[in-house]
């Protein structure tokens, strides 16, 4: 028998799971609707940390559970970079924000696929986006007026 190798396994599986785009979210489907969202994290650290992983963990089997109800299930994944968190990591390495958001939300995700986490990637937010922000300043000028 051969001996587990659990990086070759979990590798191969997490590979088939995003080429089929398994955790990808259906826009027209008939299936009932779940959507399940987690706090965005804040790219201000080098790494994740145990209280990033006890929350993802967690929703990602509500999100997990619902897709095996049947529901057509959104879960996805996004950074919230702009504030004091990720200015202040970036004037402590001495690095523009913009490059440290971008270094960090790269391993960030990286670290999420290597747990196996079931976020749709294809709808990935990040606060420091154009498409995203402009949005923001939208609705704050409409509420203005």
């Amino acid at each position: 028998m051969q001996r587990y190798n659990p990086i070759k396994i979990e590798k191969k599986w997490q590979n088939k799971w995003y080429d089929s785009d398994t955790f990808k979210a259906k826009n027209k489907t008939k299936s009932p609707k779940f959507y399940v969202l987690v706090e965005f994290p804040y790219p201000s650290g080098d790494g994740l940390h145990v209280g990033h992983c006890r929350s993802f963990v967690a929703f990602d089997a509500i999100a997990r559970k619902k897709r095996m109800q049947g529901f057509n299930v959104l879960y996805p994944m996004g950074w919230d970079a702009f504030g004091l968190p990720t200015e202040n990591y970036a004037i402590k390495r001495g690095v523009h924000p913009a490059l440290v958001t971008k270094k960090n939300t790269d391993n960030f995700k990286r670290q999420m696929k290597s747990l196996g986490l079931s976020f749709d990637w294809s709808r990935e937010i990040n606060t420091t986006s154009p498409q995203y922000y402009k949005w923001t300043q939208w609705i704050f000028v409409q509420l203005f007026k």
